[in-house]
């Protein structure tokens, strides 16, 4: 139940999409003077060693995160995405890869609150090592989700949750999707970043079909897959289900998506658009 360990995947083309989406919408709701919470209910390790023999092992960030570093006219989408890359790899040598809490902390103001949620033991520990005795910081070795309701309304006023679970376990296309459902119907305005994997289509289109009737509203989808869909090929892309995005998004994805896929050598279904558009008055 609990095998996933990110060390063997970071950087790779999930990690691109959802993280570069992730630091825009984070900087986008830093620029705002009121403080912010962030939650992340799947926080990993925070740190990655792309040199590590896990990384080595899959070499997945070689044809992800290693293919956009260095490519000329990166689009504003990535440019906060990028920024923290080079920060991290001041020598020029892709080496350092920063998950979703490393974006977290380096977008976060003093002002701002972090919560951390993992379930892994292991990694549990790794994060705590990374993040150390942070102000305003706290890492929960508890189910994520449950800490999203635990802490909706957040106190703040404002959030932007991070949703990205392995679904190793199937059921979790519908309980994320209950959750974040749970979650807007107390805090509507919160913005909520949901990655999905593109592994069996027909999975993806019934969390979608959920996720339309679920009550929630303004929904934005994004989906960028390396391969056409096809039975027993594992991933073949990935996609966010973005719930009150900043609302330049979808230019800036507009953008970028075929800057992306050209960089990515993507072969399969690349979208951007509402899922379920925002009510305009």
């Amino acid at each position: 139940m609990l095998s996933y360990r990110h060390g063997y995947h970071a950087g790779n083309h999930a990690d691109v999409l959802k993280h570069a989406v992730y630091a825009f919408c984070l900087a986008y709701l830093t620029k705002k003077p009121k403080p912010l919470l962030l939650l992340d209910t799947n926080a990993g390790g925070g740190l990655y060693d792309l040199e590590s023999a896990e990384a080595r092992k899959t070499g997945e960030a070689d044809a992800g995160v290693r293919r956009i570093v260095g490519r000329p006219d990166p689009p504003d989408l990535i440019a906060p995405y990028l920024a923290l890359l080079e920060s991290l790899n001041p020598d020029g040598l892709l080496s350092t890869y920063p998950g979703s809490p490393a974006i977290a902390l380096a977008g976060a103001r003093a002002e701002d609150r972090v919560a951390l949620y993992e379930l892994h033991g292991t990694e549990n520990s790794v994060l705590e090592q990374f993040v150390g005795a942070r102000r305003n910081t706290s890492i929960v070795k508890g189910d994520g989700l449950e800490g999203l309701l635990a802490l909706t309304p957040p106190r703040e006023r404002r959030m932007l949750a991070l949703i990205d679970p392995s679904y190793e376990i199937k059921t979790e296309y519908e309980t994320v999707v209950q959750a974040v459902a749970k979650a807007w119907s107390k805090f509507p305005t919160g913005t909520y970043v949901l990655w999905r994997p593109v592994i069996e289509r027909a999975r993806v289109d019934a969390m979608a079909e959920r996720l339309r009737r679920s009550g929630v509203k303004s929904v934005y989808d994004i989906e960028l897959c390396m391969a056409p869909d096809a039975a027993g090929r594992g991933m073949t892309g990935s996609g966010l289900y973005v719930v009150n995005p900043p609302y330049t998004l979808p230019e800036a994805i507009d953008r970028a998506m075929r800057w992306l896929a050209d960089a990515l050598d993507a072969g399969g279904p690349t979208y951007a658009g509402w899922l379920v558009p925002p009510d305009r008055p």
